[in-house]
């Protein structure tokens, strides 16, 4: 590697601390170890040109789980497993909004709604049955009922007569919230490289040896956040998880504001604006989603078109703009993991999907760690 006594001074000697991954996670791990080190020099090691993973890629969804979801939970996790997880993921909502301010996330409260495709009478009559008992075990946490029913009001197609609301839900802008940790991760004089891919580490006796790119530096600590693509690196149970998401031209008078969950979650949509943006379907092929590959693909864009067409915006026309994907970190468990790998090595990943509710949380555990 090129690289100039300059270079080699004030960017790879005398590292402290190295966070991989520049996600919600990589940041807030940065930022809480700055908080706790304030002479250290801190790097954080980027793939890609942006945060690779779903950082900048996600919905913009402040949410902890539709009802079904929570149901669903409960059936592999235990009842006190499943109200720690909702609990840690609203705990980090408050301080992610309390780090950035509602301002620089563009939060707006205007609450979730999950819908039940009309062919999906069980899970709507499970839901609806059960909702009494999940208001029950969360009352601890939100001090009062979190799920009611509501009648439609928004003219979507072939769903069934009521939708489940959830007051405490909300809307933020993922580009915004990125942008306003970025910038306090610089004025914190924490250093950022993109576009580099750790080859490989070696925890040894003064330090832990990195091997990016096709160079190699030592650092006193290396902290892995880097979520969906950690299986590689950490050898830990997490697999990647691709989302395919796009998102509509403006369409006049769109009445549609809120955030929406269909399909015990593995449908989701929202209004930007006049827009409609509309993910999921991973369901549809879990095996061929199981990638670090991003694209779309033809079952799934199709699917996500249909539904688009018959639910969420019957009898109105509309333009595709764009579409993408980005990469999630899910496991047998949703229960994130935060550990110390070897002496001078740690890992934050396996977000199940629910970075922007527990990122800031999982960041902060991580640094905790050290």
């Amino acid at each position: 590697m090129n690289l100039s006594y300059w270079e080699l001074k004030n960017w790879f000697t005398n590292v402290d601390y190295t966070v991989v991954g520049s996600g919600i996670v990589g940041l807030h791990t940065a930022l809480r170890l700055r908080e706790r080190f304030p002479q250290s020099k801190i790097l954080v090691l980027e793939k890609g040109m942006l945060p690779e993973g779903a950082s900048t890629k996600n919905a913009g969804f402040a949410c902890f789980g539709s009802l079904s979801e929570i149901i669903d939970d409960l059936k592999s996790h235990s009842e006190e497993e499943v109200i720690q997880l909702i609990q840690k993921r609203w705990q980090g909502l408050q301080l992610l909004r309390k780090n950035l301010g509602d301002q620089a996330i563009d939060f707006k409260p205007y609450g979730g709604y999950e819908l039940f495709l009309k062919e999906d009478e069980s899970t709507y009559n499970e839901c609806l049955q059960k909702m009494p008992f999940i208001n029950d075990i969360l009352k601890p946490l939100f001090k009062t009922e979190v799920f009611e029913k509501n009648v439609d009001r928004f003219g979507f197609g072939n769903i069934q007569e009521y939708t489940i609301f959830n007051p405490f839900e909300a809307q933020i802008d993922t580009g915004n919230m990125m942008q306003a940790l970025l910038k306090e991760v610089h004025a914190q004089n924490i250093l950022i490289l993109n576009n580099q891919t750790v080859n490989g580490f070696h925890d040894g006796p003064n330090g832990v040896e990195i091997s990016v790119n096709d160079y190699g530096f030592t650092t006193q600590k290396l902290l892995f956040a880097t979520n969906g693509f950690a299986g590689e690196l950490t050898k830990h149970a997490v697999k990647p998880a691709r989302a395919q998401v796009l998102i509509t031209e403006p369409i006049p008078n769109l009445d549609i504001k809120g955030t929406f969950h269909l399909d015990k979650g593995y449908y989701y949509f929202r209004n930007i604006g006049d827009r409609i943006l509309f993910g999921g379907g991973r369901n549809l092929d879990f095996e061929g989603e199981t990638t670090t590959e991003f694209g779309q693909t033809q079952r799934i864009q199709n699917k996500l078109e249909e539904l688009l067409s018959t639910v969420i915006l019957p009898n109105q026309e509309y333009t595709i703009a764009h579409r993408w994907s980005g990469i999630m970190g899910l496991g047998s468990h949703k229960k994130p993991i935060v550990e110390q790998l070897s002496e001078n090595v740690y890992c934050g990943v396996r977000l199940g999907g629910m970075g922007v509710a527990i990122g800031s949380l999982i960041g902060q555990e991580l640094a905790d760690l050290v």
